[in-house]
């Protein structure tokens, strides 16, 4: 009777509710969830309320204006300018950094020697702050001291690579240096993805003798989506916040031609002193950085959903 009723017991026991499951681990959230709450859309949603008021030193609630700090913002040559160097620097880092990643993912992914040594070499460079990286930048390719000085001793007199100081190619100047930087911690990334690789994916590739590069493209690639997608949201979080790079490596010159959005926020806000405007075009870059992360969060979770 004693074993019946225990039994019994065991099988009717009711499941405990799921919103009082894991409940320590969820009281233990509460402050970061706040904090979430009160300080990161607290403080957006106060930012984007101030981006439609006259706001100067000091913000100024009452001084509503609607769009025309918006419309002030799109007819300014020097906005325009920071959006079309984005835009290159965005579209060429991504395509660049992926790319030299995946291939230096592959290359180590062969079980080279040295591995662990290149492998440190390689992403020692995404250790140093973006002000270190683009001070070094700034001497690398200063005509006077860096590579173009080193060419011509060498005989070839007439080489020229002065990007800094042209304002036709500095966003390129200012590309090499994050390329420099952000490609080993991309390689990292990728490479992480191919050791999940289950092995006897390259066994059955062996077997039916596929080249290493085939395998790669059209079997590795596919399987690996989601860990380019977590590096293509990294990235480009990098590049809508880039900011201590070019002022460290060009201050934005010669002249505007390497101005760049979260540059332009930071001087009307703190130089300027146009609080209204410089919210008006961090408003624009928080618009950036959600069509990323829209598309992202939709590829993780709403795909998983939907299948």
């Amino acid at each position: 009777m004693a074993v019946t009723d225990t039994g019994q017991t065991g099988a009717g026991a009711k499941k405990p509710s799921p919103l009082f499951k894991n409940l320590t681990a969820k009281i233990a959230a509460i402050p970061m969830i706040m904090t979430a709450l009160v300080v990161f859309i607290g403080c957006t949603l106060w930012t984007i309320y101030h981006s439609f008021t006259k706001s100067r030193l000091l913000p100024a609630p009452e001084k509503w204006v609607g769009l025309e700090n918006y419309e002030r913002l799109w007819s300014e040559n020097r906005w325009i300018v920071s959006i079309e160097n984005l835009a290159i620097y965005g579209a060429c880092s991504l395509i660049l950094s992926l790319t030299i990643g995946f291939i230096l993912a592959a290359l180590l992914d062969r079980k080279i020697r040295f591995e662990n040594t290149i492998r440190t070499i390689i992403l020692y460079p995404f250790a140093l702050s973006f002000v270190v990286t683009g001070l070094v930048w700034q001497w690398i390719l200063n005509p006077q001291l860096g590579l173009q000085n080193v060419v011509r001793s060498w005989g070839w007199e007439t080489f020229t690579f002065d990007p800094i100081n042209n304002a036709d190619i500095v966003i390129y100047g200012i590309l090499i240096a994050g390329i420099w930087q952000g490609s080993g911690f991309v390689m990292v990334l990728l490479l992480a993805g191919m050791r999940g690789i289950d092995e006897d994916v390259w066994k059955a590739s062996r077997v039916e003798g596929i080249p290493a590069w085939k395998t790669y493209i059209f079997i590795v690639i596919p399987m690996m989506r989601p860990v380019f997608v977590t590096a293509l949201v990294i990235i480009s979080a990098g590049i809508i916040k880039v900011y201590d790079l070019v002022v460290a490596q060009t201050s934005g010159g010669p002249g505007i031609a390497s101005e760049v959005p979260a540059k332009y926020v930071i001087e009307k806000m703190f130089t300027s002193q146009n609080l209204g405007l410089g919210f008006a075009a961090s408003t624009m870059m928080l618009l950036s950085v959600l069509v990323v992360l829209i598309p992202w969060a939709y590829l993780e979770f709403g795909g998983k959903k939907n299948g």
